[in-house]
């Protein structure tokens, strides 16, 4: 960090702030035990959960919710076949599901997602998140997504990037709808988020959305497998904060869970978490317990 600058000023002082700056300054002290060759500094998040509110549900799940609707309000016989019968019934299992980035349930409701904006050029969709973006409100908070960012996961991007490592984002979620907030959200390159994401094809002198996945889903091993097909290399840091990040961070040197236990200034739960939770701390991964370690959760301004 430049002379003058604090390390991780919303960290608390303590164990958990302690690993993160000795790994992170070690792994650029050439002969050092923790030394990271530069090409290999390499750092993975988690989106949901882990760099925003995940809380009720995804950010990103009640627009693509409201389009699957708007899809059964033009064609009421969708309401009869998945997932659109789960969306329009508001099962609350199948909604669970979402809620915990359950691959089985995710799979099922993409098959919605990919019929919803399959033709449409990037341009569209792109406009289409952005409309969402700026109207959506948090219920519980009544703050846009973008407000509702982790400021300590910020700072700990600052220190990252002193330190020369490449910061990217591993998702569940789709790619394409992180795409268009990632760099004026978090300060990171639309080429460095990786996500769930269609195939696209130039068709008629244009780029269009295919009703067809890009691989498999970026959950589970799903997440070293897309970051290795982007970067070439696995992380050496990685950062998650359910069981669906486990394999992302059972790959990195260092790895941080974000543990979800205050409920006065964000949410309290476990739900979707359990294994993370039990095997973090046997694995040696830094837990960071957000009613503990962080002396304020989101980005300043955005809630009391």
């Amino acid at each position: 960090m430049p002379s003058g600058v604090e390390i991780l000023p919303s960290w608390q002082d303590g164990p958990t702030r302690s690993a993160i700056v000795e790994f992170v300054e070690q792994s650029s002290v050439e002969g050092s035990g923790g030394f990271v060759p530069v090409a290999e500094r390499v750092a993975a998040f988690d989106n949901d959960g882990t760099l925003w509110v995940e809380q009720p549900m995804p950010p990103q799940a009640p627009f693509l919710l409201q389009k699957l609707v708007a899809q059964v309000e033009a064609d009421r016989g969708l309401a009869e076949v998945e997932p659109y019968r789960s969306i329009v019934t508001q099962d609350p299992e199948f909604l669970a599901g979402l809620a915990r980035q359950d691959p089985e349930a995710v799979t099922l409701f993409l098959t919605g997602v990919g019929r919803a904006w399959e033709g449409v050029a990037p341009e569209a969709y792109d406009a289409e998140v952005r409309a969402f973006v700026a109207a959506y409100r948090d219920a519980r908070f009544g703050k846009r997504c973008t407000e509702l960012v982790y400021q300590p996961m910020l700072e700990l991007f600052d220190l990252l990037r002193s330190h020369d490592w490449r910061i990217f984002v591993c998702s569940g979620g789709g790619r394409d709808f992180m795409r268009v907030i990632a760099e004026n959200t978090w300060g990171i390159l639309q080429e460095n988020v990786i996500g769930s994401a269609p195939e696209w094809t130039y068709r008629d002198g244009r780029l269009v959305r295919e009703n067809v996945m890009r691989g498999e889903l970026a959950l589970g091993p799903g997440k070293p497998s897309h970051l290795f097909a982007r970067t070439g290399r696995l992380p050496r840091f990685a950062a998650g904060n359910g069981d669906v990040d486990i394999e992302m961070l059972e790959v990195a040197d260092f790895g941080l869970v974000i543990v979800h236990d205050d409920p006065e200034r964000e949410h309290a739960y476990t739900a979707g978490a359990d294994q993370i939770l039990e095997v973090g701390p046997q694995r040696g991964w830094t837990m960071a317990s957000i009613a503990n370690d962080w002396k304020s959760v989101f980005i300043q301004g955005a809630t009391p």
